[in-house]
């Protein structure tokens, strides 16, 4: 007869444990999983409440960086000494390493573009903007009108200017150097005296109008050589262009007639004048290693150069007539003394060391109160002249840079970088 296990205890106390068991299992397995769920969202509520404090003081530290102030055009002007700047191969040395190899931050930046620019160069511009930003001051900004004079149209000066409120807004000045050697043949925009002064007037109505911390400035080529015969581009006779340039009305062009004179805008229009001056060597065709001549860089900024490479006393005194008898700062945008490589001569550190010792010398302080900034050439490119390379830098090689460091004077101003944000953000 089979076991009746509904009659045995033991099977009862096992049938009742299971029982309880069960009645006891769910709320259990609830319980631990409402723990589970509890905790995760802990977990989650402490990771939003850290995400929050993050981003609060985040905001709050921004909040602590001031707005960036628009500095008006006339302030852009040292009441004593000269801006220090560079033009720099971005592209080879971010303005971070120059101003670690210098020892500064360059107060001014020179950037190049077409203008009309493309995207492209949009962009490069922002970008160098960036840099100038966090290790420099304000950018010179050099417009190479490339397909000639009649391409700068309103719309075109429209956007120059909007871009320009964005830069200026970002905590950069910008000065404007517009179609810069225009009294030379070889650019589209070169001898056209009525429809320079007449783009170049345009474009600084709306820059003074439209973005008030950026300023403009006229940079003609130093005169030695005018009228530069045989360029692509030179003025032809029989032209209103020649006309204007024959101010001696004698038929032809000579370094008779004022190589600056016809293509100066006006005061109104200008904010700077400026002159590139460099030491190419003692004689043409450059490429030679040669020590400057003594006192060259000041006699070519007023006139008086007489030399190896020529007599040029019938040119005007730059500085005297355009920035002394028109009131307006003067900028030396880019300078620098010729070294090849390739060839032999003078040491690299002599060529070097003399054409700066003239451009930071006590008597060029003295001389020119009125020069207002200085722009060294920090390249290492080809050049056509010469057809090679030639080495205009002062801070790659460290015997010249130690030299070069050394002899920056007191007179000489340099960017601190700008710690703002612009309006909005």
């Amino acid at each position: 007869m089979p076991n009746d296990s509904s009659a045995d205890p033991d099977v009862d106390r096992r049938e009742l444990a299971l029982s309880r068991v069960k009645a006891w299992g769910l709320p259990v397995a609830a319980v631990v999983l409402a723990m589970a769920f509890g905790a995760a969202s802990i977990t989650n509520g402490l990771a939003d409440r850290e995400r929050t404090r993050q981003e609060a003081a985040a905001s709050q530290s921004a909040a602590a960086i001031p707005i960036c102030e628009v500095t008006g055009r006339t302030d852009l002007v040292p009441g004593s000494g000269a801006l220090f700047g560079v033009n720099l191969n971005l592209g080879a040395k971010p303005l971070s390493q120059y101003a670690a190899d210098l020892g500064h931050k360059p107060a001014v930046s020179v950037s190049f573009a077409g203008f009309p620019y493309t995207e492209q160069e949009r962009a490069h511009l922002h970008q160098a903007a960036n840099q100038i930003r966090a290790d420099g001051h304000m950018m010179l900004l050099t417009l190479e009108p490339k397909h000639g004079l009649a391409a700068i149209t309103p719309g075109v000066i429209a956007g120059l200017v909007q871009d320009l409120v964005s830069l200026n807004a970002e905590g950069v000045p910008v000065i404007v150097r517009f179609a810069h050697e225009m009294n030379g043949s070889w650019y589209p925009w070169s001898q056209q005296p009525v429809e320079y002064k007449s783009v170049f007037s345009q474009v600084a109505e709306a820059v003074h109008g439209g973005a008030p911390g950026s300023a403009m400035m006229w940079a003609p080529n130093y005169g030695g050589g005018y009228p530069f015969a045989g360029g692509q581009y030179e003025a032809k006779p029989g032209t209103p262009d020649f006309e204007a340039l024959d101010t001696d009305h004698d038929g032809v062009l000579t370094m008779a007639d004022d190589s600056y004179a016809p293509y100066y805008p006006g005061d109104a229009a200008v904010d700077w004048v400026g002159m590139s001056l460099y030491h190419w060597g003692a004689r043409y065709p450059w490429g030679e290693n040669e020590i400057p001549e003594a006192n060259k860089f000041a006699d070519q900024l007023t006139g008086n150069y007489v030399g190896a490479n020529g007599d040029d006393s019938l040119l005007p005194d730059f500085y005297h007539v355009y920035s002394q008898d028109h009131d307006k700062p003067l900028a030396i945008p880019e300078t620098a003394a010729l070294y090849n490589p390739a060839v032999d001569g003078a040491p690299e550190s002599d060529i070097k060391r003399t054409w700066w010792e003239q451009v930071f010398s006590p008597q060029t302080a003295a001389q020119f109160p009125q020069l207002k900034m200085i722009n060294w050439f920090e390249w290492d490119k080809n050049e056509a002249e010469v057809n090679g390379r030639i080495d205009w830098t002062v801070t790659n090689t460290p015997t010249v840079r130690d030299a070069f460091t050394t002899a920056l004077p007191g007179w000489l101003h340099y960017g601190t970088g700008t710690n703002c944000r612009a309006s909005g953000t």
